[in-house]
């Protein structure tokens, strides 16, 4: 019996002493993990990201325009590292490892629900440029059924194409890929129209370039005849062009309306007529047609100075008759008149217009670097991102457009910050005919840029 006692004595002991260090061993791990947050963090970014073979800051593109990795070339994220300082492979680090994609794209960026970023109000103008294995979004080559010759840097002798393997990742929007099938699904029965001078018919190609994927599509029904957008004789070419998916009976058009300005010949029995810029008045078009649309994106700016108005024959009325106002004909007075009439008004219409998204875009940057367009002005850098890649100020970097949308129920589309970035993206010194000795730092190649703009038109529509 006494021995028994012992023996009993002795396994409590020893189950006791188990007990206590297994006691201390979870102890550590809780302590090691809450300490060390690296293997919830990478098993985190497993769970919500597919990793394929890390892509590197270089995107080879094959022929047809579509960037893709080298066979057995290795990668790195090293590009992507900042100040020396190698990221984390969190959610909250997923921008420094902005080349990962999801597996699908119903799979939405920065989804970490746990993240303090989605707290923040969402700007999509704030965020960075990202290596993107998977741009650009269409070919160059094939699209020509929607988009101009000279916009199509693949078309031209340009030597490299690596401004195409990028794209914006806001810092604080959960932003979803383009999907063509899914944006034409989502404007079934909807038009989206683009009011604005060449930048406008640029963003207006590419997004015709993107909801077909750049391919021929024969099915596609010129519609331009409904809005009046046909060629007149003797004109270069028509006032616009709307076009129409049969299967969702989404209707994408542009008006080319440079000044945002009700435009008047003075005599209409003469092409050489001097035209009525009427500065107070929106353009005709927009009030004909208002009612017919549910996306509407403006722009204006590059037209507005002494050369253009004098090519163009455009004097200034005001209140229906020649402006005599010495202030309102400086030209800054006349763009800021033209800028708030036609957002004052198109504010009025949005009561009676309830289904109708408007948005005003801010001024596409030029890039001339010694000189300006007819005073031998170039931008031959071809290095992406070699003035910074990320954007993170407060407040528009268009003052007059953020200014005349303060308190209205129209949206300001940003993309002047993220593109000031780009200045390699342009059209440069490039034509079909080779290299000429003036440059075209305005403009954009396609696929470009433009894309960008509209990826964030779609997201907030």
């Amino acid at each position: 019996m006494k021995g028994g006692n012992i023996c009993n004595f002795k396994g409590r002991h020893v189950s006791v002493a188990v007990a206590l260090v297994a006691l201390v061993i979870f102890s550590s791990l809780v302590w090691t993990s809450e300490r060390n947050p690296f293997a919830t963090t990478l098993r985190s970014a497993q769970e919500w990201y597919y990793l394929p073979t890390e892509f590197s800051a270089e995107v080879p593109i094959d022929s047809v325009g579509i960037t893709k990795p080298e066979k057995g070339v290795e990668m790195s994220l090293t590009p992507f590292i900042e100040n020396g300082t190698k990221p984390q492979l969190g959610i909250d680090g997923a921008a420094a490892i902005d080349s990962i994609r999801p597996e699908s794209p119903d799979i939405l960026y920065n989804q970490d629900s746990n993240s303090s970023s989605r707290n923040e109000a969402c700007d999509y103008a704030k965020g960075k440029w990202v290596a993107d294995s998977r741009r650009p979004l269409y070919s160059g080559f094939s699209c020509k059924q929607w988009l101009s010759v000279m916009w199509s840097c693949r078309m031209t002798q340009r030597p490299d194409f690596s401004f195409e393997g990028y794209r914006w990742q806001p810092k604080s929007c959960d932003m979803q890929e383009f999907d063509r099938s899914k944006f034409l699904t989502k404007m079934k029965d909807k038009t989206i129209a683009f009011i604005g001078d060449s930048l406008g018919r640029q963003q207006f190609q590419s997004l015709m370039c993107m909801a077909t994927g750049g391919e021929e599509s024969p099915e596609v029904e010129n519609v331009g005849w409904e809005y009046g957008l046909v060629k007149h004789r003797g004109a270069i070419r028509p006032d616009g062009w709307a076009y129409r998916f049969p299967k969702t009976n989404t209707t994408i058009l542009y008006y080319w309306s440079a000044s945002l300005c009700d435009l008047v010949p003075l005599n209409n029995t003469d092409k050489l007529s001097d035209v009525a810029m009427h500065l107070d008045r929106p353009p005709a078009f927009m009030r004909q047609f208002l009612h017919r649309f549910d996306v509407l994106v403006l722009n204006t700016g590059h037209h507005w100075n002494r050369g253009k108005l004098t090519a163009n024959r455009w004097i200034m009325h005001v209140n229906g008759k020649p402006n005599e106002d010495k202030m309102t004909a400086e030209i800054a007075n006349a763009k800021n008149l033209a800028i708030y009439s036609v957002v004052k008004w198109l504010d009025l219409q949005l009561v009676s217009h309830p289904r109708l998204k408007a948005f005003f875009r801010t001024l596409s940057p030029r890039h001339f670097f010694n000189g300006d367009w007819n005073t031998g002005g170039s931008c031959d850098n071809t290095i992406p991102l070699s003035n910074g890649s990320e954007v993170s100020q407060e407040g528009s970097s268009d003052p007059v457009i953020e200014g005349a949308l303060n308190g209205t129920k129209i949206k300001i589309l940003d993309i002047t910050p993220l593109s000031q970035l780009r200045d390699e993206a342009h059209m440069s010194r490039y034509t079909l005919r080779g290299t000429l000795n003036s440059s075209d730092c305005l403009h954009w190649c396609l696929p470009g840029i433009p894309d960008t703009w509209n990826e964030l038109l779609v997201a907030q529509i």
